[in-house]
């Protein structure tokens, strides 16, 4: 897929012709950029906004430069699109430090790996080192606000063009098709689960009543249910081969089959009837009628480790390795995102901090490496960097530096902690979660990682970290097992973990949040199992209800060992 940058003057012209008298130095344009893939320009004004490319009132672009192809899915640059505009926000905007051209640059590091050109993003900079430009940068911030007040964005831009739908949003999105081949190619993508068609037409005022109750019933469906709306005013064929004869008329599928018929305008009986054929098609898993209050009341949200350690201190310690021109770069990151937030500071030459990476295990001693990997740590808190890395191939920088912890005789025990806090922190990007639970190279160090942890009887910090990154794997495999109804995580990699939080439970005696911990991401780990899977049998053989009960003694008010104990270990495995 092509990605072109799209390249304005908004002086048009001016800037080239007065900038060295006026400034005392040379401007070539006032630059205003965007990316454009597949037929839509993408750009930051007033938040991140989708249009026709040269579509604005901007005009033609002054130059469009063609930076590369990228390989990536479109499903998972909308997600992390998604992500940006968390950090893209209207609100957000400031004309020297996150303005289009950081989106773009932003944008174009994760789809290439390599930003836009540096005179575009430095151009802001480059009138701030001149007397006059520091002297108006008051007056100019002044008219920038006035602008932005008045049009919800510096230049007024709006949404002329739909962007491509992430799978969560397509999930969630009421399907119009408008030919039989259409419906029938939903229809069969539903044949595992069930669908409902809403036959409509422009004339029915009774129908158009139902639409935002359609449209709630489509999010509250999502992944269970595919809802399908049919405009037989205009798809004739349709209406035909399934005799509709008035609107609104509903018909309903259940893995393939029709499942049931009715005609007229009732809210409560659409709403009944598509919430019992979710139920049909998905039948609730015994665990879900389990009481479990403090399982269920647990903050659902991955672990971070997000604490910035003293960086002056920290460079002192990476000795001549902080004077590199990548380390240095990510070091400044993290500082200024730390002083300034994530809006005000654009990503550092990943690209070169990769290769610094991949390099270092080879050429560092492991007391250095424990700062690199720590630096690592802080910087994947904010979600572009962290979703840079959960689309690189072959997961070529992470994966060999967690195999390299792993395959250390006698880690030190600093650097398997902030190992393990690293590994914790991949999961500031959504995307990175289905990677790590599907993608071999990457699981299997980090389950390693992991199982080699939990047992560390001298450092009570290296067992609750341990704790929390199975906690961030059990979540996420948990929510996908209700989400999307399937298993994530291969079945063996489920089983070790299990085996091995249920041995770290056992042996505990000290300490409470790593017990808590190991609870936690046990509980979410067995949480809506499958059935007739392994697991069950491995439960019962390693006696796993005596030993969650047995910390009752030492652990007295850790109300999870009731809840795990009695109620999942007990009732839910009858």
């Amino acid at each position: 897929m092509d990605v072109q940058l799209y390249i304005y003057d908004l002086s048009k012209g001016l800037a080239r012709q007065i900038s060295t008298v006026f400034l005392g130095t040379q401007i070539d344009a006032v630059y205003h950029t965007s990316i454009v893939m597949e037929g839509i320009e993408y750009v930051y004004d007033g938040g991140i906004k989708t249009v026709n490319p040269g579509g604005t009132h901007l005009g033609k672009p002054l130059e469009i430069k063609m930076l590369g192809k990228t390989e990536l899915p479109m499903d998972v640059i909308m997600e992390y699109l998604e992500s940006l505009k968390e950090i893209y926000t209207a609100e957000a905007y400031d004309i020297w430090t996150h303005n289009c051209n950081n989106f773009s640059n932003d944008f174009a590091t994760f789809l290439l790996g390599t930003g836009i050109p540096e005179h575009i993003t430095n151009l802001p900079q480059t009138v701030l080192n001149t007397p006059i430009g520091r002297a108006l940068q008051p007056e100019i911030n002044q008219r920038v606000d006035r602008k932005q007040h008045r049009n919800g964005g510096l230049l007024g831009i709006e949404n002329t063009a739909n962007a491509p739908k992430t799978h969560q949003q397509i999930a969630a999105t009421i399907r119009s098709p408008t030919t039989m081949i259409e419906l029938d190619k939903i229809l069969q993508e539903a044949k595992k689960s069930c669908a409902v068609i809403f036959f409509t037409s422009a004339s029915c005022p009774p129908c158009k009543k139902l639409y935002p109750l359609y449209d709630e019933l489509a999010i509250e469906m999502a992944h269970k249910a595919v809802l399908i709306k049919v405009d037989v005013s205009r798809c004739f064929d349709i209406g035909t081969k399934y005799n509709i004869r008035s609107t609104p008329t509903f018909m309903t599928f259940l893995h393939g089959d029709e499942e049931d018929r009715w005609s007229g305008a009732d809210p409560a009986k659409l709403q009944g009837k598509v919430r019992m054929l979710t139920q049909m098609a998905w039948p609730p898993h015994p665990h879900e009628l389990l009481h479990l209050p403090t399982l269920r009341n647990t903050n659902g949200k991955a672990v971070m480790y997000s604490k910035v350690p003293p960086l002056s201190k920290l460079k002192a310690k990476m000795g001549p390795a902080a004077e590199d021109g990548a380390v240095s770069g990510v070091l400044h990151f993290v500082a200024a995102r730390a002083s300034e937030g994530a809006a005000e500071v654009r990503l550092p030459d990943l690209d070169s901090f990769s290769w610094f990476l991949r390099q270092a295990p080879s050429k560092l001693p492991t007391e250095i490496m424990f700062t690199i990997v720590d630096l690592l740590r802080v910087a994947l808190v904010d979600p572009r960097l962290s979703g840079y890395y959960a689309e690189e191939k072959d997961h070529k920088t992470i994966a060999p530096l967690l195999s390299y912890v792993n395959d250390l005789k006698d880690c030190p025990y600093s650097l398997r902690l902030v190992a393990l806090q690293t590994a914790c922190n991949l999961f500031s990007s959504s995307l990175y979660p289905q990677h790590i639970l599907c993608c071999p190279a990457l699981t299997e160090p980090i389950v390693r990682l992991i199982t080699t942890s939990l047992l560390d009887d001298k450092h009570h910090n290296v067992r609750v970290a341990a704790a929390s990154l199975s906690f961030n794997i059990a979540l996420a495999n948990s929510k996908i097992r209700a989400e999307e109804h399937h298993e994530s995580l291969p079945d063996g990699d489920q089983i070790e973990l299990a085996a091995s939080l249920l041995e770290a439970i056992g042996v505990e005696e000290e300490s409470a949040d790593a017990l808590r911990g190991f609870l936690l991401a046990f509980g979410y780990l067995i949480y809506c199992m499958p059935k007739d899977g392994e697991m069950i049998d491995l439960l019962k053989s390693m006696g796993a209800q005596d030993t969650v009960l047995a910390k009752k003694k030492i652990f007295p008010d850790e109300k999870l060992v009731l809840d795990i104990g009695e109620v999942l270990l007990g009732k839910g495995l009858e």
